[in-house]
């Protein structure tokens, strides 16, 4: 993934819409998926979102700012997201 991130009027308390990353992240990891690559996805986070993306969508953190989604967790954010599908 290149670039999530959240529009101004979405964020914080007063945020109209929830969830809109977690479903962006779910679907960068369906397409790695059908491109064959087990749903793994790979990116570089804010430093301060570190634990909040460990937490909220099960990215394992693999040094610096670089952090992984794997099969079992991009499976995961699929069923949750996806799961009308």
């Amino acid at each position: 993934m290149h670039l999530v991130e959240s529009a101004p009027f979405n964020k914080g308390k007063s945020k109209i819409y929830s969830g809109v990353p977690g479903n962006l992240v779910a679907f960068a990891c369906k397409l790695s998926f059908q491109r064959g690559h087990e749903g793994n996805v790979a990116f570089i986070s804010k430093t301060q979102l570190i634990d909040h993306y460990e937490q909220s969508i099960g990215a394992i953190h693999v040094g610096g700012r670089m952090m992984i989604i794997e099969t079992n967790a991009a499976t995961k954010l699929i069923n949750k997201y996806f799961s009308n599908i």
